[in-house]
């Protein structure tokens, strides 16, 4: 079974539907109880960076989101999800993180002809093996939304990027 985090600040149905277009079942879940054991973990998101790290913390799902990730089971992070993974971000002050991987969230700096929020199609290049990229044809494009990018401190934990203008 897929559980979908549930901490007030995610876009939990948009995520649930599109594993049933895929004919795989996932249930929404917000409390440690229902995320003990599950098999594949999803952490959504969509907001700021320090709302987010505490209602995880009031909800107590810390610790259960780092126990699955530390047994190595399956976890896919999206967006805000993923940023959480790091060890700070630096969205409107300085936030600590889940620390599950070093490194930074940070902001794109302002340049002559490059609009924050990001808004758009980009291709995403993978850059090493994974399993998520098996079957994505190379060159496929994906939908950005996001004024902070996350800067992880070993590269070799890149499995695909983007370039959003240099």
């Amino acid at each position: 079974m897929i559980a979908i985090v549930d901490y007030g600040m995610g876009n939990l149905r948009s995520v649930q539907k599109a594993f049933e277009r895929l004919g795989v079942p996932a249930r929404i879940c917000n409390t440690a109880d229902q995320l003990s054991g599950v098999e594949k973990l999803v952490l959504p998101g969509v907001g700021a960076f320090r709302d987010a790290i505490g209602e995880l913390r009031r909800q107590e799902l810390i610790e259960p989101i780092l126990a699955h990730i530390a047994a190595d089971r399956p976890f896919l992070g999206i967006c805000l999800g993923l940023q959480l993974l790091f060890d700070v971000s630096y969205e409107d002050g300085t936030w600590p993180g889940l620390g599950v991987i070093p490194g930074e969230v940070v902001r794109f700096t302002d340049q002559p002809g490059r609009k924050v929020p990001h808004m758009g199609w980009n291709v995403v290049s993978p850059v090493r093996e994974c399993p998520l990229f098996a079957e994505i044809p190379s060159g496929s494009h994906f939908y950005f939304v996001h004024s902070y990018y996350v800067r992880p401190r070993d590269r070799d934990v890149v499995v695909a990027e983007t370039d959003y203008d240099g």
